[in-house]
Protein backbone atom coordinates (compact mmCIF):
# COMPACT_ATOMS: atom_id res chain seq x y z
CA UNK A 1 0.00 0.00 0.00
CA UNK A 2 1.10 3.39 -0.47
CA UNK A 3 -0.42 6.61 1.09
CA UNK A 4 -1.86 7.98 -2.74
CA UNK A 5 -4.61 5.22 -1.59
CA UNK A 6 -5.02 7.92 1.55
CA UNK A 7 -5.59 10.77 -0.33
CA UNK A 8 -2.07 11.69 -0.02
CA UNK A 9 0.70 12.98 -1.81
CA UNK A 10 4.34 11.30 -1.49
CA UNK A 11 6.55 14.12 0.16
CA UNK A 12 9.26 13.03 2.19
CA UNK A 13 12.06 11.23 0.65
CA UNK A 14 12.23 7.25 0.84
CA UNK A 15 15.96 6.25 1.69
CA UNK A 16 15.78 4.90 5.21
CA UNK A 17 16.32 1.20 5.32
CA UNK A 18 16.29 -1.36 7.62
CA UNK A 19 19.25 -0.85 9.69
CA UNK A 20 18.30 2.46 9.44
CA UNK A 21 15.36 1.79 11.24
CA UNK A 22 17.31 -0.06 14.06
CA UNK A 23 19.66 2.22 14.57
CA UNK A 24 17.56 5.14 14.78
CA UNK A 25 14.73 3.06 17.02
CA UNK A 26 17.98 1.81 19.26
CA UNK A 27 19.67 5.82 19.44
CA UNK A 28 15.75 7.29 20.48
CA UNK A 29 15.97 4.62 23.27
CA UNK A 30 19.59 5.25 24.34
CA UNK A 31 21.46 2.16 24.55
CA UNK A 32 22.83 3.60 27.81
CA UNK A 33 19.51 5.20 28.99
CA UNK A 34 19.58 3.42 32.57
CA UNK A 35 22.83 5.18 33.47
CA UNK A 36 20.69 8.58 34.47
CA UNK A 37 17.81 6.96 35.92
CA UNK A 38 18.91 3.32 37.56
CA UNK A 39 18.72 4.84 41.10
CA UNK A 40 15.17 5.64 40.46
CA UNK A 41 14.59 2.30 38.86
CA UNK A 42 16.31 0.33 41.84
CA UNK A 43 14.98 2.26 44.21
CA UNK A 44 10.95 1.71 42.83
CA UNK A 45 11.55 -1.69 42.37
CA UNK A 46 12.88 -2.45 45.68
CA UNK A 47 16.68 -3.52 44.41
CA UNK A 48 14.98 -5.70 41.52
CA UNK A 49 15.72 -3.42 38.53
CA UNK A 50 16.59 -6.26 36.56
CA UNK A 51 12.96 -7.79 36.86
CA UNK A 52 11.35 -4.29 36.04
CA UNK A 53 13.44 -3.83 32.78
CA UNK A 54 12.83 -7.38 31.33
CA UNK A 55 8.90 -7.05 32.47
CA UNK A 56 8.93 -3.24 30.77
CA UNK A 57 10.49 -5.08 27.82
CA UNK A 58 7.55 -7.78 27.59
CA UNK A 59 5.15 -5.71 27.69
CA UNK A 60 6.55 -3.15 24.81
CA UNK A 61 6.71 -6.23 22.86
CA UNK A 62 2.82 -6.66 22.36
CA UNK A 63 2.59 -3.21 22.10
CA UNK A 64 5.35 -3.89 19.11
CA UNK A 65 3.31 -6.21 17.76
CA UNK A 66 0.15 -4.12 17.51
CA UNK A 67 1.94 -1.10 16.08
CA UNK A 68 3.32 -3.60 13.20
CA UNK A 69 -0.23 -4.66 12.18
CA UNK A 70 -1.77 -0.47 12.64
CA UNK A 71 1.36 0.57 10.53
CA UNK A 72 0.48 -2.40 7.87
CA UNK A 73 -2.88 -1.29 7.47
CA UNK A 74 -2.44 2.42 7.51
CA UNK A 75 1.39 3.17 6.39
CA UNK A 76 1.41 6.89 7.29
CA UNK A 77 3.05 9.36 9.34
CA UNK A 78 1.63 10.44 12.63
CA UNK A 79 2.04 6.92 14.49
CA UNK A 80 -1.14 6.11 16.68
CA UNK A 81 -2.74 9.77 15.69
CA UNK A 82 -3.27 7.71 12.16
CA UNK A 83 -3.90 4.44 13.48
CA UNK A 84 -6.87 4.93 16.29
CA UNK A 85 -7.90 7.94 13.94
CA UNK A 86 -8.69 5.66 10.97
CA UNK A 87 -8.98 1.95 12.81
CA UNK A 88 -11.55 3.56 15.56
CA UNK A 89 -13.10 6.84 14.69
CA UNK A 90 -11.52 10.56 14.21
CA UNK A 91 -11.59 12.19 17.45
CA UNK A 92 -10.38 9.10 19.38
CA UNK A 93 -7.38 9.55 16.44
CA UNK A 94 -7.11 13.60 18.10
CA UNK A 95 -7.31 12.59 21.62
CA UNK A 96 -4.47 9.62 20.88
CA UNK A 97 -2.02 11.70 19.16
CA UNK A 98 -2.97 14.44 21.84
CA UNK A 99 -2.00 12.25 24.44
CA UNK A 100 1.44 10.71 22.42
CA UNK A 101 1.97 14.40 21.65
CA UNK A 102 2.52 14.58 25.77
CA UNK A 103 5.48 12.58 25.07
CA UNK A 104 6.74 13.77 21.80
CA UNK A 105 6.73 17.38 22.14
CA UNK A 106 8.45 17.33 25.86
CA UNK A 107 10.71 14.42 25.60
CA UNK A 108 13.40 16.67 23.92
CA UNK A 109 12.75 19.31 26.81
CA UNK A 110 13.79 16.61 29.27
CA UNK A 111 16.76 14.99 27.33
CA UNK A 112 18.71 18.69 26.76
CA UNK A 113 17.47 19.70 30.57
CA UNK A 114 19.49 16.20 31.76
CA UNK A 115 22.38 16.52 29.79
CA UNK A 116 23.12 20.24 30.00
CA UNK A 117 22.75 19.45 34.05
CA UNK A 118 25.67 16.91 33.27
CA UNK A 119 27.43 18.66 30.92
CA UNK A 120 27.50 22.02 33.68
CA UNK A 121 28.48 19.16 36.64
CA UNK A 122 32.06 18.25 34.30
CA UNK A 123 32.33 21.73 33.22
CA UNK A 124 30.72 24.43 35.57
CA UNK A 125 31.97 27.35 33.91
CA UNK A 126 29.99 26.94 31.63
CA UNK A 127 26.06 27.50 32.70
CA UNK A 128 23.14 24.79 32.30
CA UNK A 129 20.90 27.25 29.89
CA UNK A 130 24.74 27.76 27.58
CA UNK A 131 24.90 24.06 27.43
CA UNK A 132 21.09 23.88 26.73
CA UNK A 133 20.93 26.38 23.68
CA UNK A 134 24.30 24.61 22.02
CA UNK A 135 22.44 21.25 22.30
CA UNK A 136 19.14 22.75 20.98
CA UNK A 137 21.34 24.88 17.68
CA UNK A 138 23.44 21.99 16.88
CA UNK A 139 20.72 19.21 16.40
CA UNK A 140 18.59 21.86 14.66
CA UNK A 141 20.98 22.69 12.00
CA UNK A 142 21.46 18.30 11.83
CA UNK A 143 17.72 17.83 11.33
CA UNK A 144 17.41 20.54 8.88
CA UNK A 145 19.75 18.98 6.55
CA UNK A 146 17.70 16.03 5.55
CA UNK A 147 17.14 12.86 7.12
CA UNK A 148 20.12 10.96 5.88
CA UNK A 149 22.65 13.34 7.80
CA UNK A 150 20.07 12.84 10.77
CA UNK A 151 20.75 8.44 9.94
CA UNK A 152 24.23 8.71 9.08
CA UNK A 153 25.16 10.56 12.11
CA UNK A 154 22.81 8.71 14.44
CA UNK A 155 25.07 5.95 13.43
CA UNK A 156 28.44 7.31 14.54
CA UNK A 157 27.27 8.39 18.29
CA UNK A 158 25.27 4.72 18.96
CA UNK A 159 28.60 3.34 18.02
CA UNK A 160 30.27 5.14 20.63
CA UNK A 161 27.51 4.71 23.22
CA UNK A 162 28.74 0.76 22.28
CA UNK A 163 31.81 1.46 23.04
CA UNK A 164 31.61 3.12 26.42
CA UNK A 165 28.94 0.37 27.53
CA UNK A 166 31.30 -2.68 26.29
CA UNK A 167 33.18 -1.30 28.56
CA UNK A 168 31.83 -0.52 31.42
CA UNK A 169 30.48 -4.40 31.53
CA UNK A 170 34.14 -5.33 30.46
CA UNK A 171 35.65 -3.67 33.58
CA UNK A 172 32.58 -4.33 36.03
CA UNK A 173 32.12 -7.93 35.38
CA UNK A 174 36.05 -8.21 35.94
CA UNK A 175 35.62 -6.00 39.00
CA UNK A 176 33.08 -8.80 40.56
CA UNK A 177 35.25 -11.48 39.42
CA UNK A 178 37.79 -9.83 41.42
CA UNK A 179 35.75 -10.03 44.42
CA UNK A 180 34.43 -6.34 44.73
CA UNK A 181 30.57 -5.34 44.56
CA UNK A 182 28.42 -7.68 46.28
CA UNK A 183 29.78 -10.80 43.65
CA UNK A 184 26.95 -12.80 40.98
CA UNK A 185 23.68 -13.12 42.59
CA UNK A 186 20.14 -13.44 41.29
CA UNK A 187 19.09 -10.71 43.77
CA UNK A 188 18.48 -7.91 41.00
CA UNK A 189 16.33 -10.23 39.07
CA UNK A 190 13.63 -11.44 41.77
CA UNK A 191 14.27 -10.53 45.88
CA UNK A 192 11.13 -12.23 47.75
CA UNK A 193 12.29 -9.93 50.53
CA UNK A 194 11.08 -6.77 48.23
CA UNK A 195 9.29 -8.46 45.50
CA UNK A 196 5.40 -7.58 45.11
CA UNK A 197 3.47 -7.04 41.49
CA UNK A 198 2.53 -3.82 42.60
CA UNK A 199 6.29 -2.50 43.68
CA UNK A 200 7.27 -4.30 40.31
CA UNK A 201 4.95 -2.01 37.98
CA UNK A 202 5.61 0.85 39.93
CA UNK A 203 9.42 0.74 38.84
CA UNK A 204 8.21 -0.24 35.64
CA UNK A 205 6.18 3.07 34.98
CA UNK A 206 9.83 4.41 35.71
CA UNK A 207 12.19 2.32 33.56
CA UNK A 208 9.76 2.85 30.18
CA UNK A 209 11.05 5.95 30.10
CA UNK A 210 14.15 4.04 28.58
CA UNK A 211 12.06 2.53 26.12
CA UNK A 212 10.68 5.37 24.85
CA UNK A 213 11.48 5.67 21.05
CA UNK A 214 10.72 2.30 19.73
CA UNK A 215 7.02 3.70 18.70
CA UNK A 216 9.38 6.75 16.89
CA UNK A 217 10.32 4.24 14.23
CA UNK A 218 6.67 3.93 12.78
CA UNK A 219 7.29 7.60 12.46
CA UNK A 220 9.31 6.93 9.73
CA UNK A 221 7.24 4.98 7.39
CA UNK A 222 6.62 7.15 4.97
CA UNK A 223 10.18 7.70 4.65
CA UNK A 224 11.07 3.71 4.85
CA UNK A 225 12.36 2.06 1.56
CA UNK A 226 10.52 -1.12 2.63
CA UNK A 227 7.47 -0.28 3.72
CA UNK A 228 5.20 -1.05 6.47
CA UNK A 229 6.97 -4.59 6.74
CA UNK A 230 10.12 -3.32 7.50
CA UNK A 231 9.19 -0.87 10.04
CA UNK A 232 7.10 -3.43 11.97
CA UNK A 233 10.50 -5.73 12.19
CA UNK A 234 12.71 -2.74 12.69
CA UNK A 235 10.26 -1.95 15.69
CA UNK A 236 10.89 -5.35 17.17
CA UNK A 237 14.34 -5.73 16.98
CA UNK A 238 15.02 -2.56 18.36
CA UNK A 239 13.25 -3.75 21.15
CA UNK A 240 14.92 -6.59 21.67
CA UNK A 241 18.14 -5.31 21.35
CA UNK A 242 17.75 -2.14 23.44
CA UNK A 243 15.46 -4.46 26.30
CA UNK A 244 18.94 -7.28 25.97
CA UNK A 245 21.53 -3.92 26.97
CA UNK A 246 19.14 -2.73 29.26
CA UNK A 247 19.21 -5.80 31.56
CA UNK A 248 22.40 -6.31 31.26
CA UNK A 249 24.09 -3.31 32.42
CA UNK A 250 21.35 -2.75 35.30
CA UNK A 251 22.16 -6.37 36.53
CA UNK A 252 25.93 -5.74 36.66
CA UNK A 253 25.66 -2.24 37.96
CA UNK A 254 22.89 -3.20 40.87
CA UNK A 255 25.64 -5.86 41.62
CA UNK A 256 28.28 -2.78 41.80
CA UNK A 257 26.48 -0.17 44.10
CA UNK A 258 28.23 0.66 47.25
CA UNK A 259 25.95 1.26 49.30
CA UNK A 260 22.68 -1.02 48.13
CA UNK A 261 20.35 -0.32 51.13
CA UNK A 262 20.73 3.87 50.94
CA UNK A 263 20.01 3.74 47.41
CA UNK A 264 16.60 1.75 48.37
CA UNK A 265 16.02 4.95 50.18
CA UNK A 266 17.50 7.38 47.68
CA UNK A 267 17.14 6.54 44.77
CA UNK A 268 19.94 8.30 43.69
CA UNK A 269 20.73 9.94 40.42
CA UNK A 270 24.47 9.39 40.05
CA UNK A 271 23.71 5.39 41.52
CA UNK A 272 25.03 4.29 38.07
CA UNK A 273 28.47 6.46 38.38
CA UNK A 274 28.86 5.27 41.87
CA UNK A 275 28.82 1.58 40.84
CA UNK A 276 30.82 2.44 38.01
CA UNK A 277 33.45 4.11 40.08
CA UNK A 278 33.69 1.04 42.39
CA UNK A 279 34.15 -1.30 39.14
CA UNK A 280 37.04 1.17 37.77
CA UNK A 281 37.81 4.04 39.79
CA UNK A 282 36.78 7.77 39.27
CA UNK A 283 37.89 7.67 35.25
CA UNK A 284 35.08 5.29 34.40
CA UNK A 285 32.81 7.36 36.49
CA UNK A 286 33.34 10.37 34.75
CA UNK A 287 33.31 8.25 31.05
CA UNK A 288 29.72 7.04 32.38
CA UNK A 289 28.87 10.35 33.19
CA UNK A 290 30.12 12.38 30.00
CA UNK A 291 28.55 9.58 27.68
CA UNK A 292 25.22 9.74 29.32
CA UNK A 293 25.26 13.94 28.60
CA UNK A 294 26.55 13.37 25.30
CA UNK A 295 23.97 10.82 24.40
CA UNK A 296 21.13 12.48 25.52
CA UNK A 297 21.58 15.88 24.42
CA UNK A 298 22.81 15.53 21.07
CA UNK A 299 21.66 11.44 20.22
CA UNK A 300 18.89 10.74 21.61
CA UNK A 301 17.07 14.70 21.05
CA UNK A 302 18.43 14.47 17.54
CA UNK A 303 15.97 11.68 16.89
CA UNK A 304 13.16 12.97 19.20
CA UNK A 305 13.01 15.73 17.36
CA UNK A 306 12.81 14.04 13.74
CA UNK A 307 9.87 12.10 15.45
CA UNK A 308 8.04 15.10 16.95
CA UNK A 309 8.31 16.87 13.84
CA UNK A 310 6.47 14.07 12.04
CA UNK A 311 3.49 13.92 14.07
CA UNK A 312 3.08 17.46 13.87
CA UNK A 313 3.43 17.29 10.08
CA UNK A 314 0.90 14.74 9.93
CA UNK A 315 -1.93 16.19 12.48
CA UNK A 316 -1.28 19.78 10.50
CA UNK A 317 -1.78 18.15 6.91
CA UNK A 318 -5.15 16.58 8.42
CA UNK A 319 -5.99 20.23 9.57
CA UNK A 320 -5.86 19.52 13.20
CA UNK A 321 -2.91 21.58 13.64
CA UNK A 322 -2.04 24.90 11.86
CA UNK A 323 -1.45 24.58 8.26
CA UNK A 324 2.66 26.61 8.20
CA UNK A 325 3.16 22.96 10.15
CA UNK A 326 2.63 20.81 7.30
CA UNK A 327 4.82 22.47 5.08
CA UNK A 328 7.83 20.59 3.74
CA UNK A 329 11.25 22.31 2.80
CA UNK A 330 11.17 21.62 -1.27
CA UNK A 331 15.25 21.01 -1.19
CA UNK A 332 15.46 18.89 1.93
CA UNK A 333 12.22 17.41 2.24
CA UNK A 334 11.95 17.38 5.77
CA UNK A 335 9.23 19.23 7.61
CA UNK A 336 10.87 22.50 8.15
CA UNK A 337 8.22 24.51 10.31
CA UNK A 338 7.61 21.70 12.54
CA UNK A 339 11.33 21.20 13.25
CA UNK A 340 11.59 24.81 14.27
CA UNK A 341 8.79 24.47 16.35
CA UNK A 342 9.99 21.80 18.07
CA UNK A 343 13.25 23.69 18.62
CA UNK A 344 11.33 26.58 20.37
CA UNK A 345 9.23 24.54 22.60
CA UNK A 346 12.73 22.29 23.22
CA UNK A 347 14.54 25.41 24.23
CA UNK A 348 11.63 27.58 25.58
CA UNK A 349 10.77 24.56 27.95
CA UNK A 350 13.84 23.86 28.91
CA UNK A 351 14.97 26.81 29.79
CA UNK A 352 12.16 27.41 32.50
CA UNK A 353 12.64 24.02 33.85
CA UNK A 354 16.52 24.34 34.22
CA UNK A 355 15.22 26.81 36.81
CA UNK A 356 13.05 24.53 38.42
CA UNK A 357 14.93 22.14 41.18
CA UNK A 358 11.63 19.26 40.68
CA UNK A 359 12.05 19.88 36.78
CA UNK A 360 13.46 16.15 35.69
CA UNK A 361 10.98 14.72 37.94
CA UNK A 362 7.89 16.54 36.51
CA UNK A 363 9.16 16.28 32.68
CA UNK A 364 9.56 12.62 33.42
CA UNK A 365 6.26 12.29 34.85
CA UNK A 366 4.14 14.50 31.99
CA UNK A 367 6.13 12.19 29.20
CA UNK A 368 5.82 8.50 30.58
CA UNK A 369 1.96 8.91 31.30
CA UNK A 370 1.34 10.13 27.74
CA UNK A 371 2.93 7.19 25.76
CA UNK A 372 1.41 4.95 28.12
CA UNK A 373 -1.93 6.09 27.77
CA UNK A 374 -1.77 6.23 23.52
CA UNK A 375 0.10 2.59 23.80
CA UNK A 376 -3.21 1.18 25.35
CA UNK A 377 -5.26 2.96 22.63
CA UNK A 378 -3.42 1.48 19.88
CA UNK A 379 -4.16 -1.88 21.35
CA UNK A 380 -8.06 -0.99 21.20
CA UNK A 381 -7.56 0.19 17.59
CA UNK A 382 -6.30 -3.30 16.66
CA UNK A 383 -9.02 -4.97 17.92
CA UNK A 384 -11.55 -2.38 16.48
CA UNK A 385 -9.87 -2.31 13.13
CA UNK A 386 -9.22 -6.24 12.36
CA UNK A 387 -11.88 -7.69 14.75
CA UNK A 388 -14.63 -5.73 14.55
CA UNK A 389 -14.71 -4.67 11.56
CA UNK A 390 -11.97 -7.11 9.44
CA UNK A 391 -13.90 -10.06 11.06
CA UNK A 392 -10.28 -11.38 11.70
CA UNK A 393 -9.59 -15.09 11.90
CA UNK A 394 -6.14 -14.38 13.34
CA UNK A 395 -7.61 -13.98 17.18
CA UNK A 396 -4.24 -14.25 18.11
CA UNK A 397 -2.40 -11.15 16.87
CA UNK A 398 -5.75 -9.12 16.43
CA UNK A 399 -7.34 -10.02 19.63
CA UNK A 400 -5.08 -11.57 22.43
CA UNK A 401 -2.06 -10.38 22.13
CA UNK A 402 -3.97 -6.38 22.19
CA UNK A 403 -5.78 -7.58 25.28
CA UNK A 404 -2.33 -8.77 27.04
CA UNK A 405 -0.47 -5.94 25.96
CA UNK A 406 -3.31 -3.37 27.13
CA UNK A 407 -3.98 -5.46 30.27
CA UNK A 408 -0.08 -5.15 31.25
CA UNK A 409 -0.23 -1.30 30.40
CA UNK A 410 -3.41 -0.50 32.40
CA UNK A 411 -1.71 -2.13 35.61
CA UNK A 412 1.83 -0.27 34.94
CA UNK A 413 -1.01 3.25 34.74
CA UNK A 414 -2.81 2.28 38.26
CA UNK A 415 0.42 1.87 40.06
CA UNK A 416 2.42 4.92 38.53
CA UNK A 417 2.79 7.76 40.76
CA UNK A 418 -0.25 9.83 41.14
CA UNK A 419 1.26 13.17 40.05
CA UNK A 420 1.86 11.18 36.62
CA UNK A 421 -1.31 10.05 36.49
CA UNK A 422 -3.20 13.63 37.71
CA UNK A 423 -1.02 15.81 35.02
CA UNK A 424 -2.01 13.35 32.24
CA UNK A 425 -5.44 13.64 32.96
CA UNK A 426 -5.19 17.48 32.90
CA UNK A 427 -3.15 17.24 29.99
CA UNK A 428 -6.14 15.31 28.43
CA UNK A 429 -8.55 17.17 29.86
CA UNK A 430 -6.93 20.45 27.60
CA UNK A 431 -6.77 17.84 24.63
CA UNK A 432 -10.72 17.23 24.71
CA UNK A 433 -11.55 21.18 25.37
CA UNK A 434 -9.23 21.60 22.01
CA UNK A 435 -11.62 19.28 20.23
CA UNK A 436 -14.83 21.22 21.14
CA UNK A 437 -13.25 23.97 19.88
CA UNK A 438 -12.21 22.44 16.72
CA UNK A 439 -15.81 20.91 15.67
CA UNK A 440 -17.07 24.54 17.09
CA UNK A 441 -14.43 26.27 14.49
CA UNK A 442 -16.12 23.80 11.64
CA UNK A 443 -12.56 21.69 11.87
CA UNK A 444 -13.24 18.64 13.60
CA UNK A 445 -11.33 15.44 12.53
CA UNK A 446 -11.68 13.59 10.07
CA UNK A 447 -10.09 10.64 8.10
CA UNK A 448 -9.07 11.49 4.61
CA UNK A 449 -9.12 9.02 2.04
CA UNK A 450 -10.41 5.79 2.46
CA UNK A 451 -13.89 6.48 3.95
CA UNK A 452 -15.61 3.57 6.07
CA UNK A 453 -17.07 1.41 3.65
CA UNK A 454 -13.93 1.25 1.49
CA UNK A 455 -11.62 0.93 4.44
CA UNK A 456 -13.18 -2.17 6.00
CA UNK A 457 -13.24 -3.63 2.31
CA UNK A 458 -9.68 -3.04 2.28
CA UNK A 459 -9.10 -4.59 5.53
CA UNK A 460 -10.83 -7.92 4.52
CA UNK A 461 -9.09 -7.82 1.43
CA UNK A 462 -5.80 -7.54 3.10
CA UNK A 463 -6.36 -10.27 5.65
Amino acid sequence: MNIEQFGYRQELKRGVGLADLVFYGLIFMVPIAPFAIFGQVYKHSGGMPVLAYLVGMIALLFTAVSYAQMVKAFPLSGSVYNYAGRGIAAPVGFMTGWAILLDYLLVPSLLYLIASIAMNSAVPDVPVWAWLILFVVVNTVINLRGIRMTVRLTKVLITAELVVLGLFLLVGVTALLQGRGHGFSLSPLFNADTFSWPVIFGAVSVAVLSFLGFDGISMLVEESTGGSAQVGKAMRLALLLAGALFIVQVWVAALLVPDSQGLLETGSSTAFYDAAAVAGGDWLSHTTSVATAISWGLADTLVAQVAVSRLLYAMARDRQLPSFLARISVRRAVPANATLLVAALSLGLGLWMSTRADGPDLLSSLINMGALVAFIVLHVSVIVHYVARGKSRDLWTHLFVPLIGMAILIFVVVNANILAQTLGLVWLGVGALVLGGLYVAGRGPSVQGLGPAADQGAVKERL
